[in-house]
């Protein structure tokens, strides 16, 4: 399974001139998730958050996108 196919993604160029990749908001929300989940349950590791949010990621058809943090964070704390 090639979850690139998957996905449509489009990279810009900020007004500052920086290239803004397509995958750096995604990636900045995750680190958020993490964090917040971190914080919820210091019981836990990183990785086995990141492990937990995974299993959501596959419940849900291999993507989070649409999904709310809200609701990614209940269904992961669920999970651990």
């Amino acid at each position: 399974e090639n979850s690139l196919l998957k996905t449509s993604t489009c990279s810009s160029v900020n007004p500052s001139g920086v290239f803004v990749s397509p995958y750096a908001l995604n990636l900045s929300s995750f680190t958020k998730l993490v964090k917040r989940l971190q914080e919820r349950h210091p019981e836990f590791s990183k990785d086995e958050i990141v492990e937990a949010v995974q299993e959501v990621r596959k419940m849900n058809k291999g993507v989070l996108s649409g999904m709310a943090i809200s609701s990614i964070e209940e269904k992961t704390s669920a999970i651990l």
